[in-house]
């Protein structure tokens, strides 16, 4: 139904809020993929374990597919392997968060 890139387009729209950069182009978000009856499943980690805003990251995720047209269920997988790390992010964030 949708592809791998629409998913992500949607999911761009959640940022996180200590860094100001979307979810996506931090390399927080794995993969996405929906089938033809409006399934779709995301696979994201968080920056750290520790993070306070788990629950609530998710939730805007969820939120974000839930809005494109047809979805009718979103899973989200919250994954540790592979352990994200500032190099999965896209470069300009790489930039800004290395000034820093």
């Amino acid at each position: 139904m949708y592809s791998k890139e629409e998913l992500f387009l949607a999911i761009s729209t959640v940022i996180d809020p200590e860094v100001g950069f979307n979810l996506v182009e931090m390399g927080l978000i794995y993969d996405a993929s929906c089938d033809d009856e409006g399934n779709a499943h995301v696979t994201m980690t968080l920056s750290t374990k520790a993070c306070p805003m788990h629950q609530l990251i998710q939730q805007w995720v969820k939120e974000a597919v839930q809005k494109m047209a047809n979805i009718k269920s979103v899973e989200i997988e919250l994954v540790w392997e592979p352990e994200w790390n500032i190099t999965m992010a896209d470069e300009h964030v790489k930039k800004a968060l290395s000034r820093g």
